[in-house]
């Protein structure tokens, strides 16, 4: 309660926040229709531009869209010019309650109350860069504040995009993101939540629904290092037991992701059959013909990496950042020739909200091509996030979650950079 007690306090200061000079943190769809017109539309499921490019909005939705549409009377006409239409952006690894700094004290030194304060602006950055869906893969510690900004974006007293939520992430003791390296003494707290066997792991998901998480993620690796020239990640739970896990989630409709740098955790997480391997460093091939005929996504994360090498501490630690991006990069062409379903997540959060366009830069960099990137996020981020049948595409009956860009982003993905236009479920938040 006193989460929610707080939400109405940041909602009267979000709601005094100039979102665009058309749309508040409360304002409801237009009554009357409104054709968006630009000089070209991405049909991201035929892979191809159209020229020009026009989007018919009613009631939230999409009604049609094409070279042009229909101009109903009373319609709203919206020009935004030399710009490409497309469906807002997706990204499937996002963390709201995180921001630039030392993750471990941002968890020890800021109160819940504050932590929720800060996700509440990260969900407003996202939105105005044109992120209108996102999956939050832990609160590091802050159990299911989440599932209250969530409700808080949905019930349109907040701008925020869509989301999915965990709550807090699930972990073994001693684990990935246990309280590690302090005094034990001072019995400082994990940011995850503790399970150590399969029934445990069960228990803590019955838990993790029952305080509004719409999936479970589990820290499927911990520590990772090189060592003789060759990487090596701790594993921290058996197949049987990630198992017990995905039955679980599934009886209970919903699914697991897994935190997961490597081998054989990797493995494990894809004969147990989760939803998606986030990070995946590195994966083998036998990982990966599962991961195929499972159609289980991997998640990259370059950002974060390519963050982390350019903000290390010491030499030392920039060296070794910088040889994980390297050593994922040229594992991921790997990947990308064993046709491993990809999408997309930014692993935002430690480094600034709203700056994650960046990783369909770095996708493309490590071997995509524009389009195949843009299907990942979008086709592929709307299965994931199990909204296909309401995000990703320009489609009659669709949720009118729209972006426009400069330029084409088939012959340039960084002008995913430079959202002019944000529309979410039909209301502007930018323009």
């Amino acid at each position: 309660m006193a989460i929610r007690n707080l939400l109405r306090i940041v909602i009267g200061f979000s709601a005094g926040i100039a979102l665009g000079p058309h749309a508040s943190a409360q304002t409801p769809p237009p009554s009357q229709p409104v054709v968006l017109h630009a000089a070209r539309l991405l049909d991201v499921d035929a892979g191809r531009i159209l020229t020009p490019g026009e989007v018919l909005v009613e009631a939230g939705k999409i009604v049609a869209a094409g070279s042009s549409v229909t101009h109903p009377a009373g319609a709203e006409s919206i020009d935004l010019g030399d710009t490409t239409l497309m469906p807002g952006l997706i990204d499937a690894h996002v963390h709201l309650f995180l921001h630039p700094g030392a993750e471990d004290l941002q968890t020890v030194e800021e109160s819940v109350p504050q932590r929720v304060i800060i996700a509440t602006l990260a969900a407003r950055a996202d939105l105005l860069a044109g992120f209108t869906a996102e999956r939050d893969m832990g609160t590091e510690g802050a159990g299911p504040a989440d599932s209250a900004v969530r409700d808080a974006i949905d019930q349109g007293q907040i701008p925020g995009p869509r989301m999915r939520v965990s709550g807090n992430a699930i972990n073994i003791l001693g684990g990935h993101e246990d309280a590690l390296h302090y005094n034990p003494e001072q019995h400082v707290l994990p940011n995850a939540t503790y399970a150590n066997t399969g029934d445990e792991l069960v228990a803590v998901i019955r838990q993790q629904i029952k305080d509004g998480a719409d999936f479970i993620k589990i820290y499927e690796t911990g520590r990772d290092f090189f060592k003789d020239g060759q990487f090596h990640s701790t594993v921290q739970y058996s197949e049987p037991q990630l198992a017990q896990a995905v039955a679980e989630t599934a009886r209970l409709y919903t699914r697991v992701a897994v935190h997961c740098e490597g081998e054989p955790g990797a493995l494990y997480a894809a004969q147990a059959g989760v939803a998606s391997i986030d990070h995946a460093d590195q994966l083998s091939d036998e990982t990966m013909r599962l991961m195929r005929e499972k159609q289980i996504y991997a998640v990259p994360t370059f950002t974060i990496q390519e963050y982390f090498a350019a903000h290390a501490s010491s030499p030392e630690g920039a060296a070794r950042e910088h040889q994980l991006l390297d050593y994922h990069a040229q594992e991921f062409r790997r990947q990308l020739e064993h046709g491993v379903p990809m999408a997309v997540g930014s692993d935002v959060g430690p480094f600034p909200h709203g700056t994650q366009a960046r990783e369909f830069e770095l996708m493309v960099q490590y071997g995509m091509k524009p389009l195949d990137v843009l299907k990942a996020d979008l086709l592929n981020g709307a299965k994931l996030l199990d909204w296909d049948r309401e995000l990703g595409a320009l489609k009659p009956g669709y949720d009118a979650d729209i972006i426009a860009v400069p330029g084409n982003p088939l012959d340039d993905i960084s002008v995913l950079k430079h959202v002019s236009f944000v529309m979410k479920g039909g209301v502007v938040y930018r323009r």
